[in-house]
């Protein structure tokens, strides 16, 4: 007859295995709906655009179709080039594309109220594939912009932008 002990257990290690698979589940399904939204908001953009024939492609966060052809502002600083370290009246276009697409999307965030972002949900949101390799390389950018001044980290792994750092468009 087994034990009282080896019962409970056995019982706990199920549980967690439970909670560990829910948890799993409950990470790709958040990933999923960013990836819907981040597809929604890119066609909301496109029927918005101005019917001069611009349009806020290079604005929008690009998606699983748009990852071999992104458009980079003119201005933007060169891919490799340092990272700045923030200050008033210092321009978006400091940085390289990538950088300014992670302050454009927590931006869009705080302009919405809507809260911090992991990244892996950035990852979800621009449309790459969620895996370590594509999440750490986004971690890794968001520190150095922690580092620098241009990203808040109030809550480990959760990024906002930085107390005055404002919209592109706002000289910061």
């Amino acid at each position: 007859m087994p034990s009282v002990v080896g019962l409970l257990e056995q019982h706990e290690l199920a549980a967690r295995r439970r909670v560990d698979e829910l948890r799993e589940e409950a990470d790709r399904i958040q990933a999923e709906l960013w990836q819907e939204w981040a597809i929604a908001r890119r066609r909301v953009d496109t029927v918005l655009a101005p019917d001069d024939g611009a349009t806020v492609e290079a604005e929008v966060t690009p998606g699983p179709r748009d990852a071999q052809v992104q458009s980079a502002p003119g201005d933007a600083a060169k891919p490799k080039s340092p990272v700045p370290v923030w200050r008033q009246g210092l321009a978006w276009s400091a940085l390289s594309a990538d950088y300014q697409r992670i302050l454009k999307t927590l931006a869009d965030r705080a302009r919405l109220h809507q809260g911090p972002l992991t990244c892996q949900e950035m990852a979800a949101v621009f449309g790459m594939d969620v895996v370590p390799a594509r999440v750490e390389a986004l971690r890794s950018k968001a520190k150095r912009l922690v580092a620098r001044g241009w990203l808040a980290e109030q809550q480990p792994g959760r990024f906002t932008l930085a107390a005055g750092v404002t919209g592109p468009g706002d000289g910061s």
